[in-house]
């Protein structure tokens, strides 16, 4: 770890949506973030919810250290109902992962970026479908990311 506070090593950037969750990761350099996988989303009121399994194998396959979770503040700065979902979905990751920090990012406008970066790229329709969650992920950690880089200088 750097005077900084900043430790090497992969995170993990989530899109939590009501049907499915986007994943990317980061190089352990903290650097780039890219599209890993888009997990189905697991609303039974059971004690292991197969996305949250789902997240902890990642966590462990790209023996990851830190989660960037997505929050979905309003245009106007504000959170609402859908915040507040996402606050406690982070705070479940916290419960099942209580060795990784959760942190929490910003996400305006992630899924529509995506969408238009995607449809620049000729990926449109089903098959932009099946790919935005990965993407409004590598948005939210790329954004992260960059953050990070700049407080430490």
């Amino acid at each position: 770890m750097t005077g900084t506070g900043w430790q090497r090593g992969v995170r993990l950037g989530i899109d939590v949506g009501n049907v499915r969750i986007g994943v990317a990761r980061s190089d352990p350099d903290g650097i780039l973030a890219t599209p890993v996988v888009t997990v189905a989303r697991d609303q039974s009121e059971t004690d292991k919810p197969t996305d949250l399994a789902e997240i902890a194998k990642l966590v462990e396959e790209y023996d990851a250290i830190g989660i960037v979770v997505g929050l979905p503040i309003a245009l106007n700065g504000k959170e609402g109902l859908a915040a507040a979902a996402v606050r406690g979905y982070a705070a479940r990751l916290t419960e099942a992962l209580p060795s990784i920090p959760v942190h929490m990012a910003d996400e305006r406008m992630s899924t529509v970026v995506a969408g238009r970066r995607l449809a620049e790229r000729g990926v449109k329709g089903k098959r932009q479908r099946a790919v935005v969650d990965q993407a409004a992920a590598v948005e939210i950690l790329q954004g992260w990311l960059d953050a990070q880089r700049r407080l430490r200088g």
